[in-house]
């Protein structure tokens, strides 16, 4: 078995915005050479997320919505009210719920996606910042 890690660098702007990797994430794990295993899709930040959805214009707004309403934008979080000039506390509460990684199985170089599964990436922020993600995958 080999494990092999590819850096990704996403320009995201924040505000719930889901942006598709799927093609990224494919991209990368054909860089690896390897065929058959497991990637893990990790990303580095307190703020973002990871999580596969099916892409399309409905899901997007409803996603958005459901955080929304799930954690909704508050002054009064803790995280803003102890550190001056900080407003996103409702963007580390709504990553930490959805977590920083997924793992997909791979075989014969392809994702083992669904039909309709698509990898994506959630900026939760309140502001534009590049994001950073790690493709970890262990195979052969």
């Amino acid at each position: 078995m080999a494990v092999k890690s590819v850096p990704l660098r996403l320009d995201l702007r924040g505000d719930t915005q889901v942006e598709n990797v799927t093609a990224l994430v494919q991209q990368a794990l054909a860089g690896t050479g390897l065929t058959a295993g497991l990637l893990t899709l990790f990303i580095k930040h307190t703020t973002a997320s990871v999580m596969i959805i099916e892409d399309e214009p409905g899901i997007r707004a409803d996603t958005k919505a459901i955080w929304n309403r799930l954690v909704p934008v508050d002054p009064a979080w803790q995280h803003n009210t102890r550190n001056p000039g900080e407003d996103n506390g409702h963007s580390h509460l709504r990553a930490q719920l959805q977590g920083p990684s997924l793992t997909v199985p791979f075989s014969e170089g392809k994702l083992m996606l669904g039909t309709w599964q698509q990898l994506v990436v959630v900026d939760f922020d309140t502001r534009a910042r590049t994001r950073d993600l790690v493709v970890q995958v262990i195979g052969e």
